[in-house]
């Protein structure tokens, strides 16, 4: 295929979780789909580029990123679920007291 229309998939995908995450300002759950998005079209785009050059590194830093990004929304759930808990809503107007 060509590198212009592999290229293009991630590019689209990312614009989406972008759109995502400023159309929806009161799910903290979307907003955070929405950036998971926004780290799988990244890693696409390393894949698709690491094929094209014929390089290991990207396929590398896609593992690295992968990692990295399950372990940050884990943690995240974690403390959604827990403020859900305490509080009884996780709506982002409600977020501002978690400053302590």
């Amino acid at each position: 295929m060509n590198f212009i229309a592999l290229i293009c998939v991630p590019i689209f995908i990312f614009f989406i979780g972008l759109i995502g995450i400023f159309i929806n300002r009161r799910n903290i759950l979307l907003i955070i789909m929405c950036i998971e998005l926004n780290l799988l079209a990244i890693n696409f785009s390393f894949l698709v580029t690491s094929f094209y050059l014929d390089d290991v590194l990207g396929q590398i830093y896609t593992i690295f990123i992968l990692v990295i990004a399950a372990a940050e929304t884990s943690i995240g759930l974690a403390i959604l679920v827990v403020y859900y808990r305490i509080r009884g809503t996780i709506s982002i107007e409600f977020l501002n007291k978690l400053r302590g």
